[in-house]
């Protein structure tokens, strides 16, 4: 089968990959039907983290080929949205609402890889959520996002404290930062403050729901926000970049007593004690755990209340993934739908 590896920096090849079996009794066989690139993708593109021989992608709508013995939610046929961490749904953390540390947790990224034509799908039955059928088109690229950026962005939201009167300021103008903004939207805050230098994000962002768009950064994001809150801060604050200026920036425009949601994956970031001990903000965030939120997000989605999809603003075939990562690193792309 054609898949994505990632064979040194800067160089994503589609090539021939071994066609999935199932191994254990936990195991799922799946077609993919639509994959993408990830912001987080472009962290070993650009050399960041290691690039030599990963399977690439991590977020997924499939179709069921092929099940173990053991697997009981899915059957062959069957159309589903999978997380892009492997979780057993069983074990106390993934009770507990935090699957993407469960204690069998794997990430799909640099494991299994799911650009690409079929992919095998450890724990089924704790990864993947089952579609009520085969999924309309124009629903595929919402039901993609809620494979990971949707989830991610809604998990930062909730972390932030995003509801009801809140005001809540969102860090990154990617795809996490934008679902951010329409998480916190959705959950009700009042006002949301986007940090953005780029017409195309910024006018998403109010689509999906910004009220306010500053194109500072650093202190003079914090400066501007602390303007703006009557000198106080956000409420909350998502952070989706991952790099020490946002996380600064962050925990600056949070108002003492606030919450951060972070997601952006963490890349060189150390946190002066004295600092975070006098901003008495709440810190919260990692991997989110996305297969807590699926069911929920995949059901605003089938009833048309939310278009996360909005965020894929590019559609190319399996073949030119090299011009998909290519156009997100050179930011020319919010994000790109794959199509094996």
């Amino acid at each position: 089968m054609q898949g994505v590896m990632m064979r040194g920096a800067g160089n994503p090849v589609v090539e021939e990959r071994p066609e999935p079996t199932i191994e254990r009794p936990t195991d799922a066989v799946v077609r993919i039907v639509a994959a993408c690139v990830c912001g987080s993708d472009l962290w070993p593109y650009r050399g960041q983290e290691a690039a030599d021989d990963l399977p690439m992608g991590h977020e997924y709508v499939a179709q069921i080929i092929e099940v173990g013995a053991d697997v009981t939610t899915v059957a062959p046929g069957d159309y589903v949205v999978g997380s892009f961490v492997i979780s057993c749904g069983t074990c106390d953390i993934c009770r507990a609402g935090y699957q993407s540390r469960c204690v069998h947790a794997q990430f799909v990224h640099g494991s299994i890889g799911v650009q690409a034509q079929r992919a095998r799908i450890p724990y089924a039955d704790g990864t993947l959520v089952k579609l009520p059928g085969k999924p309309d088109d124009d629903l595929l690229p919402s039901l993609l996002a809620a494979s990971d950026v949707l989830g991610t962005g809604w998990f930062a939201a909730d972390a932030a404290g995003a509801g009801p009167g809140k005001t809540i300021a969102v860090v990154g103008d990617g795809a996490v930062g934008l679902l951010g903004v329409l998480a916190a939207k959705q959950l009700g805050s009042e006002r949301i403050i986007i940090s953005s230098r780029h017409a195309g994000r910024q006018a998403m962002a109010r689509t999906f729901g910004a009220t306010d768009v500053i194109e500072e950064r650093g202190d003079a994001a914090v400066a501007k926000i602390k303007e703006m809150t009557g000198g106080l801060g956000a409420h909350g604050v998502i952070e989706a970049v991952g790099t020490q200026q946002s996380m600064m920036q962050a925990i600056g425009s949070a108002r003492p007593g606030g919450s951060i949601g972070y997601v952006g994956v963490s890349h060189g970031v150390n946190l002066p004690g004295d600092q975070l001990f006098f901003s008495l903000v709440h810190l919260h965030g990692g991997p989110a755990p996305v297969r807590r939120y699926l069911p929920d997000l995949v059901d605003r989605i089938l009833r048309r209340e939310i278009n996360p999809g909005l965020v894929f603003d590019r559609d190319l075939p399996l073949s030119e993934a090299p011009e998909a990562y290519r156009l997100m690193s050179d930011r020319e792309a919010i994000k790109v739908l794959l199509r094996p």
